[in-house]
């Protein structure tokens, strides 16, 4: 992730324009435990669920890339690839008030293997990264990263660099370092900011807990998905400086003020001493 051309001078981390990074997670209709404020005379919300032990729950892949503005500041590309949830329409085996038997029901995919992330992958990831980038870079190589979970596609996977490089695109698949959280932006801090917007939203069904979800994703501002971009770089050269270890913290340099006065940068540069230490462990 360094910048080779800048080595020599003042070593710095690549833009990471070209990366994606995907990732699963669980979004719940509801929390087993929720905390009101509320005045003397107000009720105490009414909460109804069939068994706390099974909240309803659908699991999403999110796909985020790194936004792109020009030199005036407009935005060129958003970075938020999209969401989409692991669900499957069924018919109904019973009548109720609200369908026939029959009608197509919206059900959540409980266990996701890897047939189904490669479904996703094929079908949706892919062909939307394909629309939504920036027509300029057609051509040059696009990784889409994931972690290293049992479940998730092999790089090398035919099909997936049959339809990567089609309509005269080069897009791959490559993996996160093992056990390393940090280094993937949607654990960093993405998942949480979504989640705390959906939880503002009650959720009755699996097609509400789904519209919460991508309105949440939807308005989640462009320049905070530039923060987290900037994070991830900030968490790797702590990773640096402790050689790989994970007894670091993540650092804290105000990115709302730097953004303010014009000085948030695009790349975190290094310690040239911290990169050459780094260097000869690994005997580069």
């Amino acid at each position: 992730m360094i910048d080779h051309t800048s080595l020599l001078d003042e070593p710095k981390f690549i833009d990471m324009y070209n990366i994606v990074y995907i990732d699963e997670k669980w979004f719940y209709m509801s929390k087993n435990t929720e905390k009101y404020y509320l005045l003397p005379v107000e009720e105490d919300p009414l909460r109804q669920c069939q068994s706390s032990h099974y909240i309803g729950k659908v699991m999403f892949l999110v796909a985020m890339g790194c936004p792109k503005f020009d030199n005036e500041g407009n935005e060129i590309f958003s970075g938020k690839v999209g969401v989409w949830p692991f669900v499957t329409r069924e018919p109904a085996l019973r009548i109720s008030v609200n369908r026939e038997v029959g009608t197509l029901v919206m059900k959540p995919i409980t266990s996701v293997n890897r047939d189904i992330n490669r479904k996703w992958l094929i079908e949706k990831v892919i062909p939307k990264i394909q629309s939504c980038w920036p027509r300029e870079e057609l051509g040059s190589a696009i990784f889409i990263q994931q972690d290293n979970a049992r479940s998730h596609v092999d790089p090398n996977d035919e099909d997936i660099i049959r339809v990567g490089t089609q309509n005269g695109f080069n897009i791959r698949l490559m993996c996160q370092p093992a056990n390393s959280p940090d280094l993937n932006i949607l654990d960093l801090g993405f998942f949480s900011a979504i989640q705390s917007l959906q939880q503002k939203v009650r959720a009755n069904s699996v097609d509400e807990l789904i519209e919460a979800v991508k309105k949440s994703f939807d308005e989640y501002p462009t320049k905070k998905v530039e923060y987290v971009w900037l994070t991830l770089q900030l968490c790797m050269r702590e990773i640096l400086k402790v050689e790989g270890s994970n007894r670091y913290k993540i650092p804290d340099v105000n990115k709302a003020r730097l953004d303010r006065e014009g000085l948030l940068p695009t790349q975190i540069v290094c310690d040239p001493i911290v990169i050459q230490n780094v260097r000869n462990q690994l005997q580069l």
